[in-house]
């Protein structure tokens, strides 16, 4: 007979429930009063590139030596169709006058338009004469939320000079003037509002999303509320813990990280929940004391649980192996949301359901077949007490037929990932927002109008001994639209900067395999010249450089981080299951699983949706997910057929255990890809993309990989698939434990 839970009475008994219960509103109570929320901790301007990176290296050598070197430009776009008027072009200067008089909020500098004759401003109109772009340069210091405060400024003073708002005026209204604010400033201000504007809205459809799928599945609505009042607990005190890490400077936090974490939060936790209440509900049809039922349950779930939540912990704490600042950044909020939250599960839920019993069910409350017996009898009506053991289709025909299975799933998933090699990546951020955002309006309005590369120009920095060895060079490239003249360094005259006008986007991936090639000619130039160490004289800076730089950093941190997860899964499997072969397939099907996810999200990204390219970020993110969250669901059915298979024959075990886990599996993966799917309801293609293909990565380890392959696997495998363990099978009509 299975032994009850010493631990399951320590959180659920009779009294114990109670504490347990008291205990979690104390704590989430006592933290949210002594220390603050998350949100309230949150920075957006972190660098997310180390000191010792060359473009951030640029980045000092430019503010030492060159006046505004290392301000941020805000791109005013000017447009009216038919031609700017003499007057908008007298209210522009008017407006400069008075920022280089009464500077704006965070305002580093502004170029003396008001100082320059009219018909000098209008020379740097389009040709169309249609559209103007000036530059307001804010300080390299100010984050995102002092930006929008100096924008929101400049907004006010140019409707006041205008007599009419231009920002709020639709591009290309008949007869009006509009303006956009664009570059660097301006696309700061915008990606952060998106993910600020993104976080209640995604809050909400998540907890609706669970609560519906609950009550689709469950049709009770106390079940559907236990597993969203444990999330919320677990929030409760993760929001607190997280933000006393951020004030305390042991943590960063972004507006992204928080996002995603409340997805993660309410996805996975809810799963957790489910494998227990699931169980619950299966035992409660066998046993009337609902206590013992609960005990057991508590007992045969809490192991697969536990080990579900610290496979994923640990591949979440991975990401602190990252130099990308935003990976690193994720690891810690992350891990510990899922911590605190396994710790509900295991704990909270109980005490929940022990409080509830029974009545958590309704109305489709689980009894034994005495039970329904007595209630027939006292409602003087005829019981239907018999009630024959469902089988499991899938469970019966993974035993019968395990190599057309095997040879089937590996057909689809294979198919699936050959698409992943063509998968196409981008850097481009302002692909990833809506087309209608300001900054992307302003910047499409660049593109047509003047040279797409006058958003963002590369700064070039030459130790050359103040020679002009390099300005002639630069101008011959295919690919550079114009070359400033150079410009010697404020304390060091040797060095030279040239401002380099891309004929591209410099945010895509064109302009950003142009650096290597800048940096050699540059390098070329000076050792023509006879300048020695010519390496060392070398810095390149600007939007261009930094997603060089960002690329390259993603690119060593995927090739790090991904070796590193799936070895600390294989040596968790391998101990949880004392099983070497069982641990190579299982992590070899969640990694086939990955890359099936990746080439189906591919086809549904580029093919149905348009997409030229993903963000660069999305795979190693999806990685971490799908490989830890996909490796729970194999380690919750697998431990059911694990322990089975000591009971009676293994295909029977295998069989039994794919029907007894299928149902809680299914559910609780539509729940995960539901909430990952959440994502791509925002207008934030990075998001978008990342909840795509983290959904379906979900739903076919759901319905192929987990159903399907591993169990067809361990059929095929038998008694192998335990080595080096030893396996006795059981022979058919064995004693076998009651359900």
């Amino acid at each position: 007979m299975q032994q009850e839970s010493g631990f399951g009475r320590f959180v659920a008994g009779k009294r114990s429930k109670w504490i347990t219960l008291a205990v979690w509103i104390i704590v989430v109570g006592v933290l949210s009063a002594l220390w603050p929320m998350v949100n309230k901790e949150v920075q957006n301007n972190a660098a997310d590139l180390n000191e010792d990176t060359p473009s951030v290296q640029a980045e000092q050598v430019a503010a030492e030596q060159f006046s505004g070197g290392s301000s941020i430009p805000a791109l005013l776009v000017w447009h009216r169709d038919g031609g700017m008027k003499d007057e908008d072009v007298q209210h522009v200067q008017k407006l400069f006058g008075d920022w280089g008089s009464s500077p704006l909020p965070y305002q580093d500098s502004v170029p003396p338009f008001d100082k320059m004759p009219a018909q000098a401003l209008k020379a740097q109109l389009s040709k169309d004469q249609s559209t103007l772009v000036t530059p307001v340069l804010f300080k390299n210091d100010a984050d995102s939320d002092q930006l929008k405060e100096g924008v929101e400024k400049l907004k006010e003073q140019a409707a006041k000079e205008f007599g009419a708002d231009p920002f709020a005026v639709k591009q290309n209204a008949a007869g009006e003037i509009s303006a956009r604010v664009t570059g660097p400033v301006g696309i700061s201000i915008d990606a952060v509002g998106l993910f600020k504007n993104a976080d209640f809205k995604l809050l909400m459809a998540t907890v609706v999303l669970v609560l519906v799928i609950l009550l689709l599945i469950y049709r009770s609505p106390i079940l559907a509320l236990i597993p969203l009042v444990a999330v919320g607990f677990a929030y409760g005190a993760i929001s607190p813990l997280l933000g006393l890490m951020a004030s305390k400077g042991w943590i960063t936090v972004d507006s992204q990280a928080v996002s995603i974490m409340t997805v993660l939060l309410f996805g996975a936790g809810t799963d957790y929940c489910l494998f227990l209440v699931s169980h619950f509900r299966h035992l409660l049809q066998a046993e009337e004391s609902k206590g013992k039922a609960l005990l057991r349950a508590i007992t045969e779930t809490s192991g697969a649980i536990a080990m579900s939540g610290f496979t994923v912990v640990l591949s979440l704490l991975a990401l602190l192996l990252a130099k990308y600042g935003a990976y690193h950044r994720f690891a810690i909020p992350f891990s510990v949301s899922i911590l605190v939250m396994v710790i509900a599960s295991l704990t909270l839920v109980p005490a929940l359901l022990a409080i509830f019993g029974r009545i958590s069910f309704f109305p489709f409350i689980p009894r034994t077949p005495e039970m329904e017996e007595e209630r027939a009898r006292r409602k003087g009506k005829k019981a239907h007490t018999h009630r024959r053991k469902k089988e499991s289709f899938v469970g019966k025909w993974v035993v019968t037929k395990p190599w057309l299975i095997v040879i089937v799933t590996l057909v689809v998933l294979g198919g699936l990932a050959s698409f992943s090699s063509q998968v196409k990546f981008t850097y481009d951020i302002m692909s990833s927002f809506p087309k209608d955002m300001a900054s992307r309006e302003g910047y499409d309005t660049i593109g047509k109008q003047f040279s797409p590369g006058e958003l963002a120009p590369v700064k070039l920095m030459v130790d050359t001994g103040g020679q002009d060895v390099l300005g002639a060079k630069l101008a011959e490239l295919p690919s550079v639209n114009e070359v400033s003249k150079p410009q010697a360094g404020e304390k060091n005259a040797n060095i030279l900067a040239y401002d380099i006008e891309l004929k591209m986007n410099p945010y895509s991936s064109e302009a950003i395999d142009l650096i290597p090639q800048l940096r050699a000619t540059a390098e070329q130039s000076l050792k023509e010249a006879g300048i020695a160490s010519p390496a060392e004289k070398v810095w390149i800076s600007g939007q261009t450089a930094t997603q060089y730089d960002t690329r390259e950093t993603g690119d060593r941190d995927t090739m790090v981080i991904i070796p590193v997860v799936i070895g600390m899964i294989t040596l968790l499997l391998l101990l949880y299951l004392r099983s070497i072969t069982a641990t190579v397939y299982l992590v070899l099907t969640v990694i086939l699983s990955y890359f099936s996810a990746l080439g189906l999200g591919w086809i549904i990204i580029h093919y149905g949706l348009g997409a030229d390219a993903i963000q660069g970020a999305i795979p190693l993110y999806s990685f971490v997910f799908l490989v830890a969250l996909g490796e729970d669901y194999n380690i919750f059915m697998i431990s059911s057929i694990w322990k089975k298979r000591k009971e009676m024959p293994l295909k029977q075990a295998i069989k039994e255990g794919v029907g007894e886990t299928s149902s809680v599996i299914t559910s609780a993966g539509l729940i995960l890809a539901g909430t990952f799917a959440v994502l791509a309801s925002l207008p934030i293609q990075v998001l978008v993309q990342f909840g795509i293909i983290t959904a379906v990565g979900v739903l076919l380890d759901t319905f192929i990989v987990r159903p399907f392959l591993v169990p067809a696997i361990t059929t095929l495998l038998g008694r192998f698939a335990f080595w080096p363990s030893k396996h006795a099978e059981v022979k058919e009509g064995a004693v076998r434990r009651e359900a």
